[in-house]
């Protein structure tokens, strides 16, 4: 059944044109590429195809969905699929959900060089988690797990961090025996931030080193070195977040919940309260004053420019 309410599709056919003309020069060729497949999903220019019904032969043309993971209306059909292949996966123990998250001055540099930092966030990630759980003062074990990429906060701002789901335990290091986790903990969250955040500047400031990094606007002065150094030693000493939820109850609540981010998109359409006279408002939860729900109201034109900051780079998959 279509929804009745407002969708993210309505902003953009309603505005998008008008967007587009005025930030033609600062769009990229993936922002574009989204913006047209969602104002087309599930439209004429689609093309369409026959339902029928196997009870009572009734039919019916139902037009083609876009399959963009930026829309909100294709990443259910998605999430549906992705969790059922997940599912024979599941091991019986407990799981954790540990979450890591860039600091602001590093998301800023995030913003202008997404694939190579989203990428570091990935890879820093899995080195932290491995080494401290090899560490045969904390786990000594060698283990597994998987993350999400989220780039955006409940408002829409560029905020990214990586959900990870993490089995509570792994192989011993001649993987002839699984090493449980104690319950209800999984690994110190001190000695993880700690280690994430030199594994993290070392790798960015490589990157700096190898001529990776681009600059632009109110970030140009960072192309040269001591400037950049400056902007990154205060970050040193900085404590950085990284968020160590509850455990899970069981391995059979673990794909409902993780299923809540995998397909996540930087806002659903059941956020969407109404778009009318240019504006756009839509429910948020302010984390800083304990989850509590509010209604948020911005011109169309600023909330298509908050949709496209979460378009990640092309061939880059969270």
């Amino acid at each position: 059944m279509a929804r009745s309410g407002p969708e993210v599709a309505d902003i953009f056919r309603c505005y998008g044109e008008a967007y587009r003309a005025q930030h033609d020069a600062s769009l990229s060729t993936a922002q574009r590429r989204v913006m047209t497949a969602i104002e087309l999903c599930r439209t004429a220019a689609l093309g369409g195809h026959v339902e029928a019904c196997d009870q009572c032969g009734h039919r019916r043309i139902a037009f083609n969905s876009c399959r963009d993971r930026h829309c909100p209306r294709c990443q259910s059909l998605a999430r549906a699929q992705w969790l059922e292949d997940r599912r024979t996966e599941l091991l019986d123990t407990q799981y954790f959900h540990v979450v890591f998250t860039l600091p602001e001055p590093i998301a800023a540099i995030a913003y202008q060089n997404k694939a190579l930092v989203y990428g570091l966030l990935f890879r820093v990630t899995a080195e932290t988690m491995r080494i401290i759980a090899a560490d045969p003062k904390h786990l000594g074990a060698g283990i597994g797990f998987f993350a999400v990429l989220h780039t955006w906060g409940q408002n829409l701002l560029h905020h990214p961090h990586l959900h990870c789901v993490v089995p509570g335990g792994g192989f011993s290091p001649d993987r002839t025996r699984w090493i449980a986790c104690k319950p209800g903990f999984f690994l110190p969250v001190r000695v993880l931030s700690r280690l994430f955040r030199r594994l993290f500047l070392e790798h960015l400031a490589k990157a700096f080193d190898a001529g990776q990094l681009k600059f632009f606007s109110d970030l140009q002065a960072l192309s040269e070195r001591d400037a950049f150094r400056r902007y990154l030693a205060p970050l040193r000493k900085a404590e950085w977040v990284i968020y160590a939820k509850p455990p899970f109850a069981g391995p059979e609540q673990v794909l409902d919940y993780v299923g809540r981010y995998t397909h996540r998109v930087a806002i659903s359409n059941n956020r969407l309260v109404a778009i009318e006279d240019g504006k756009v408002a839509f429910r948020w939860k302010d984390y800083r004053q304990s989850s509590r729900q509010k209604v948020m109201t911005v011109a169309a034109d600023e909330f298509i420019r908050r949709f496209l900051l979460h378009v990640l780079p092309e061939g880059f998959h969270r």
